[in-house]
């Protein structure tokens, strides 16, 4: 049976018509509203490229039922910066070389985005711990941990 229901996505409501309720959260950002920033990678959770933040809370959209998304507020990388410009963090990756082939970025600068919302200042053990679960076949990773600390530093720089 097909439904209709409407997601907030990005501090929009979008309508999402003939849907199957067992449709995950990837599959309608992607197929559905056109938002093709997540990735679609391993569809077990494991490798972090399809990595949404659902109520603030960092989550593998392959792993979420899209209909469970009713009512909450979903970001994806699309909606970081409502000005359509590029986010620190977006900055600080592309200016470090932590931008490979791009599959698994998206994902990557979501989870960067969590981490720095929550930890103003995370050591290297803290970064590599909080990113484990995203999966980058391109990079030693060493590019990425610079660039989550940049952040890190320019924004304290900044509250100072």
């Amino acid at each position: 049976m097909n439904e209709h229901y409407t997601l907030n996505v990005n501090g929009a409501e979008h309508e999402v018509a003939d849907a199957w309720l067992g449709e995950s959260l990837l599959y309608v950002l992607r197929e559905r509203l056109g938002l093709s920033a997540a990735k679609g990678a391993c569809e077990q959770g494991e490798c972090g490229s399809c990595s949404v933040l659902v109520d603030r809370e960092l989550v593998c959209s392959c792993l979420v039922l899209a209909a469970s998304a009713i009512g909450r507020a979903i970001t994806t990388v699309e909606g970081l910066e409502p000005s359509g410009g590029l986010t620190d963090v977006q900055t600080a990756y592309l200016e470090a070389g932590a931008v490979q082939c791009g599959f698994c970025t998206p994902g990557l600068i979501m989870a960067t985005h969590d981490l720095l919302d929550r930890v103003p200042r995370p050591s290297e053990m803290q970064i590599r711990e909080e990113l484990s679960g995203n999966v980058c076949r391109c990079t030693g990773y060493g590019r990425i941990i610079d660039a989550v600390q940049q952040v890190a530093v320019a924004r304290s720089q900044v509250e100072s």
